[in-house]
Formats: C-alpha cells, sequence, structure tokens
C-alpha cells in the first residue's frame, strides 16, 4: 500500500511554514494520541498518530524535507538512500512532541536533565446550566467538584503506616532513565517508579500508594453578567493536583443556557413572537410585549402585515465584551380566528365580498402575487 503525502497527511501546503507544521502536528497529535481513543477506534487513532508523526519528522528537518520534496518518499526512505541519518531535525520533532504532551498532560517542568520529573495536573472541566435571565444579569453559585486531599493514614507518603518508600533502582532516584535509539539518546519517564524517584513496597491500603484520597468540595463561581451560550469560565488552581510537586491544573466551567419560552438569543440580541388579533392588525392599536426587564408597549400602525419586525432599541442583552445593551426584535404573528359560530362565519363572508367590491386596495400583496403569477405562466 503506498504511502499517503506528509503535506496531505499535516493538512498543510507543501509552502508552510515551520510554526504551520508545528501547529498541523499538536493538533492531529493530541485527536489522535492512543491515551484518548479507546475501545474500537482505538486501533485506527493509533495509526494515524503514527501516520502524523512520521510526516512531522522529516518535514520539520530542512535536510528531510529538501529531500522529500525533490524525491518524494524515495528520498527519505532509509533501504533506498542509506537511512535519514544525523541528528539534525530531531530537536525540532522532540521540541513539538515535548509541547504536545504538555498540552495534554501538563508536561514537564525543571526535570529533563535531571532530578525528578514534574508534572502540571489535569485540567477539569464543569457544565453548567442556567436560565436567559441568570445570564442576562450575572449570577454567584456553588458547585460540587472533586479534588485530593493527603491521605491521613500515610501522612502523604504512599507507604503503608510502619514502612517507608525506597529510592528506585532503576533511576536511581532520577525519576528519568536514558534510551538509547540508534544515534540518538533520549531521555524517558522511568517505567517503574513513574517519574517519582521512588519505590513504594507496600502501599497504604487507604490511598494505594497514591498519597492522596479524592474528595468533594464546594467552590464558589460568579457568572458575569452577559455571559452567552458555550462560553468557559476559568477558575485557576482548582483542577487535579500536580506530579511530583507540580502546579495544578484549572478548572473550566462551560455555560448551557436553558431555552426560554419567549425570547431566542442572538448575541447582545433578543427576538420574540407577538401574536396579534386579525381585528388589531388591521384597525391598528397599542399591544405590551415582554422584556427581560418588564413590560414595553408598541403601537400597531393600521394595516400590519403577518411577519412586520419592530425593534425596541436597548432591551436586549448586554453582552460580557460589549459597551451598550443589544437590541429586542418582536415579530407580529396575526392570529387566524378559530372555533367560529355561524353567524360569525356570515359575518366574515360579508366581510369578504364588501373587500372585494374595494378593489385591489384592500390587498395590495394579493394584486402583486397575481401580477407576478400571470409573469410566470405567461
Amino acid at each position: 500500500m503506498s504511502k499517503r503525502d506528509f503535506y496531505e497527511i499535516l493538512g498543510v501546503p507543501k509552502n508552510a511554514s515551520d510554526d504551520e507544521l508545528k501547529k498541523a502536528y499538536r493538533k492531529l497529535a493530541m485527536k489522535h494520541h492512543p491515551d484518548r481513543n479507546q475501545g474500537d477506534a482505538a486501533k485506527k487513532a493509533e495509526e494515524s498518530f503514527k501516520e502524523a508523526k512520521e510526516a512531522y519528522e522529516i518535514l520539520s528537518d530542512p535536510q528531510k524535507r529538501a529531500a522529500y520534496d525533490q524525491y518524494g518518499h524515495a528520498g527519505v526512505d532509509p533501504n533506498m538512500r542509506g537511512g535519514m541519518g544525523g541528528a539534525e531535525g530531531f530537536g525540532g520533532f522532540a521540541e513539538a512532541f515535548g509541547d504536545i504532551f504538555g498540552d495534554m498532560f501538563g508536561g514537564q517542568r525543571g526535570g529533563a536533565r535531571g532530578g525528578r520529573q514534574v508534572y502540571r495536573g489535569n485540567d477539569l472541566s464543569y457544565a453548567m446550566e442556567i436560565t436567559l435571565e441568570e445570564a442576562a444579569a450575572g449570577k454567584e453559585a456553588q458547585i460540587r467538584i472533586p479534588s485530593w486531599e493527603s491521605c491521613e493514614t500515610c501522612h502523604g507518603s504512599g507507604a503503608k503506616p510502619g514502612t517507608s518508600a525506597k529510592t528506585c533502582g532503576t533511576c536511581q532516584g532520577s525519576g528519568a532513565v536514558q534510551m538509547r535509539q540508534g544515534f540518538f539518546s533520549v531521555q524517558q519517564t522511568c517505567p517503574h517508579c513513574r517519574g517519582t524517584g521512588k519505590i513504594i513496597p507496600e502501599p497504604c491500603t487507604t490511598c494505594h500508594g497514591q498519597g492522596r484520597v479524592k474528595k468533594q468540595k464546594t467552590l464558589e463561581v460568579k457568572i458575569p453578567a452577559g455571559i452567552d451560550d458555550d462560553m468557559r469560565i476559568r477558575s485557576t488552581g482548582n483542577g487535579e493536583p500536580g506530579t511530583n510537586g507540580g502546579p495544578p491544573g484549572d478548572l473550566y466551567i462551560e455555560i448551557r443556557i436553558k431555552k426560554h419560552d419567549i425570547f431566542e438569543r442572538d448575541g447582545d440580541d433578543l427576538h420574540c413572537e407577538v401574536p396579534v388579533s386579525f381585528t388589531t392588525a388591521a384597525l391598528g392599536g397599542e399591544i405590551e410585549v415582554p422584556t427581560l426587564a418588564g413590560k414595553a408597549a408598541i403601537d400597531i400602525p393600521e394595516g400590519t402585515q403577518a411577519g412586520k419586525q419592530f425593534r425596541l432599541r436597548g432591551k436586549g442583552i448586554k453582552g460580557v465584551r460589549s459597551s451598550y445593551p443589544g437590541d429586542l426584535y418582536c415579530h407580529i404573528l396575526v392570529e387566524t380566528p378559530v372555533k367560529l359560530t355561524e353567524y360569525q362565519r356570515k359575518l366574515l363572508r360579508e366581510f369578504d365580498e364588501s373587500l372585494k367590491k374595494g378593489g385591489a386596495k384592500h390587498s395590495p400583496s394579493t394584486e402583486s402575487w397575481t401580477d407576478k403569477l400571470k409573469s410566470f405562466f405567461s
């Protein structure tokens, strides 16, 4: 099976810059990483991950990229050109790869060349559902989120009381091991102690060696006035705790606005349908319409047609980044009478006859429609 074009795999043009290559690769690697795909999709995701990795490894190296641009896959095939050899370009690949894991798992902090590796905690997300009125006015709310506390049994050591952790014999307490791949020497997290530099022979039975236990905590959240659907509020440091003393992640509160019985929101503007009787639409009059702040009055002119739109300035919502509130648009819905009595039907027929005798002046839309039909069929 022939290989796909490397540029096509990353979804970038052939003149893409190094930053564009790096950004495209990071996006694909995060999407297809095995830890983010489980079940039936895992195998396909792993293949896509390896494909993107190979494409970026070649294109991030100027010499390999030049060879690929000139000769295609044959130019970078180790079996045809004696291998890709050399350390040029590996730094760019490792740098992007490190950035990806920094985004996905918190990243390494200060442990690349010595000492235990420190990782930032994962971010958490919380979906909060609020009403349109609460979104417009803002509110303060309390939410319950998971948190971690030091284990009281082992006092955070992770070891069974009366025992203690020992220095990892594989990495000698550094938390990292050197892995040689051809000409390259790559430092990786120690697989035995997972970067802690310590081994716990007898784990604490309460926390199972983690040194911490999961709890629930109450958090006060302030929802700003004007927030919109799908916006996020960031609560710094309220995500999962870091590893080996790393900083905690953040909590992202995702806003979901409930469907309103009357209004529909469009940015800072509001829209609503206002039913008007046939008589009011024909003769005109004043009607009351709802707003988020109370009621407002609209003058309906004589002969108002269905779908007519009335704009009430400043009766919408003042968005979180707006200087002025939006508007309220009232869409007139002329209501057709139903369940008429025989007498009412008689009156309507007489009324209809009187309209027909008056000619087209009473029904301008009908006359225009008739003219269009004649033109169409002719």
